[in-house]
């Protein structure tokens, strides 16, 4: 029996890193968070672009908003799960504050389902450490503007460039990607058309943001 397990676990080990090595390359099939979308009717629109077919603001946008130091770390941002710790611990779990990396959320987006579950989280450590040992920031940031939900059933960059504003994401504007990006942290709830109360007011935030971030030489590595 215990030969049998010992096995299983090799295969599953083998598995899941040649799947890792291959979603470097490849586009990933539909994923867990999808098809929950398609259960519970909200439907399924998705279309893979390559970095080079969405528009610099679009790239910009989700880094400002997300992660502004998504060039730098490794995968994790140590200060600012530091800060969400402590907030949460004053607000006693009244208000939760999250402190997910841009590789973070490819990891769940990708390879796991959604949740607050310490096991989830753990494989999301593991993933997030995989992907960045595996794959470019480009990759990750490609990945994430492709699985990203972006309102109901509306997943990745182009699905919501086109429900939105009637356009491909080559075209996006800044104010455009600032808006998509500012719903990002439930784009559910927080529509973009019409603007919810959250996106109005966040959104020329991020376009603050992103005019602080124009000249980063780290950032425009990754997003030209």
């Amino acid at each position: 029996m215990l030969r049998i397990i010992k096995k299983l676990f090799l295969f599953l080990l083998i598995s899941h890193l040649a799947y890792i090595v291959l979603i470097r390359f490849v586009d990933p099939p539909i994923t867990v968070t999808q098809i929950t979308s398609i259960i519970e009717g909200n439907g399924f629109k998705r279309t893979h672009l390559s970095l080079d077919e969405m528009s610099t603001a679009a790239k910009l946008a989700v880094i400002a908003s997300e992660d502004q130091l998504f060039p730098d770390h490794n995968g994790f941002d140590i200060k600012g799960i530091e800060r969400a710790l402590a907030f949460n611990k004053k607000k006693k779990g009244k208000k939760i504050r999250g402190a997910s990396t841009i590789s973070q959320q490819v990891a769940k987006n990708v390879f796991l389902w959604q949740g607050r579950s310490w096991f989830r989280k753990g494989l999301e450590v593991y993933f997030t450490f995989m992907i960045e040992l595996v794959w470019s920031k480009q990759r990750i940031l490609e990945v994430y503007l492709n699985e990203a939900e972006m309102g109901k059933g509306i997943f990745g960059i182009e699905a919501a460039a086109k429900k939105y504003f009637k356009k491909p994401a080559k075209r996006l504007t800044r104010t455009e990607a600032a808006m998509i990006a500012a719903s990002l942290p439930n784009p559910v709830r927080y529509t973009v058309k019409p603007a919810s109360t959250y996106v109005s007011r966040k959104y020329p935030w991020v376009l603050r943001q992103m005019n602080n971030l124009d000249g980063d030489p780290d950032i425009l590595k990754i997003i030209r």
